[in-house]
């Protein structure tokens, strides 16, 4: 208890330092600077709010407590306060868990917008169609959320499917809530092209990057290779009628983007240049995580794309994401974007690890 009121006064003296701030004549001089205090104000005030209403709990504990203290209670009365005691007592251990989580290490990419990649896996074209039905599953999700989708690249097959779809999510709690979807899903049903009925297993590989801006990482124009083409694919009435398609090449990699679904190439080279920085980003950020902690395993949502981390069955009816052993049934509706009740399980897995990781590292 004593770490959480250290690390408590640290956060209230920063709190009332932005406070002062931000209520100063020229605060707003750089809009830049503003943001960036005002967001580190938003992010301090429900923790400091949290520590007052914690104090307040242990307050009210501290004057039932000394009421017992009284000489000559009648029964009754003795009976009440130990009663509130026992209810100001779990007050108080709620509080104090509630705190806690608020102060568990932030992923620093939660606030950001993010990139998702889509690619068809193991089962040709019935491993593209249930690439197209994820696309399609997220973006209902985004639009139940609030949150704005925008297609970066989309290379479509003749039957519909998603060999490749790159698309942006901009919103609140975007990659907070999306970063639990990077593995291999995994599908299992009778395809629109089976004549016999047989159920066949296919795989999609999704991976969702906080989307970097020039401040994050920044793309030095030596290291590309900028190429134009033709654009091609299933159809569409600017295919293969100008070389308007970007192909860029990070040269110290080898990391190719491709980018055909806008009007011109200047629109194809911006959209390739902030994909290319979203990955890039995401390999410096992932080997950065790794020297730092080797052990992650406790940790849901590595982000490791050859990890299995969800099935679809839809014979059984069943959705099963494999790192927590949840099963949740009414497969439909999960294909319609309603994912909330898979991804709070994942979120609050997460949750309890880092709280029992912090726990055993102050023991």
């Amino acid at each position: 208890m004593s770490n959480l009121i250290s690390q408590m006064e640290t956060v209230c003296r920063r709190f009332e330092e932005l406070s002062m701030r931000l209520n100063q004549p020229d605060a707003a001089a750089d809009p830049a600077v503003f943001r960036r205090l005002m967001q580190e104000y938003r992010e301090a005030e429900p923790v400091v709010q949290a520590y007052r209403d914690l104090a307040t709990a242990q307050d009210h504990l501290a004057q039932a407590k000394a009421l017992l203290e009284g000489e000559s209670l009648d029964t009754d009365f003795k009976a009440m306060v130990q009663q509130e005691i026992s209810e100001k007592s779990h007050d108080v251990e709620e509080l104090e868990k509630n705190l806690k989580v608020l102060l568990l290490p932030k992923d620093v990419n939660d606030g950001k917008n993010v990139i998702v990649e889509i690619r068809g896996g193991a089962g040709g074209e019935e491993a593209a169609l249930f690439a197209h039905s994820l696309m399609r599953m997220y973006t209902m999700y985004a639009q139940s959320r609030g949150w704005e989708l925008e297609v970066l690249n989309l290379n479509e097959t003749e039957l519909g499917g998603v060999k490749e779809a790159i698309f942006a999510v901009n919103g609140r709690g975007a990659y907070n809530r999306l970063k639990f979807e990077s593995g291999v899903h995994r599908v299992q049903r009778v395809p629109e092209t089976e004549t016999q009925g047989r159920i066949h297993t296919s795989t999609a590989t999704v991976a969702v990057m906080p989307q970097a801006e020039e401040v994050d990482f920044a793309l030095d124009m030596k290291d590309l290779r900028i190429d134009t083409f033709r654009s091609s694919g299933a159809g569409g009435q600017h295919i293969n009628k100008t070389s308007s398609a970007i192909r860029v090449t990070h040269l110290p990699t080898g990391m190719v983007v491709e980018c055909q679904n806008e009007r011109s190439q200047f629109q194809n080279k911006d959209k390739a240049l902030e994909i290319l920085r979203s990955r890039l980003l995401a390999q410096k950020q992932k080997e950065q995580q790794d020297a730092i902690n080797a052990n992650r395993q406790g940790q849901v949502g590595t982000g490791d794309r050859s990890e299995k981390i969800r099935t679809y069955n839809f014979p059984q009816d069943r959705c099963t994401d494999h790192r927590i052993g949840l099963t949740v049934h009414n497969l439909d509706k999960i294909m319609d974007g309603n994912l909330d009740e898979i991804i709070d399980a994942l979120a609050t897995h997460e949750q309890a690890e880092k709280l029992r990781n912090l726990s055993q590292n102050n023991n």
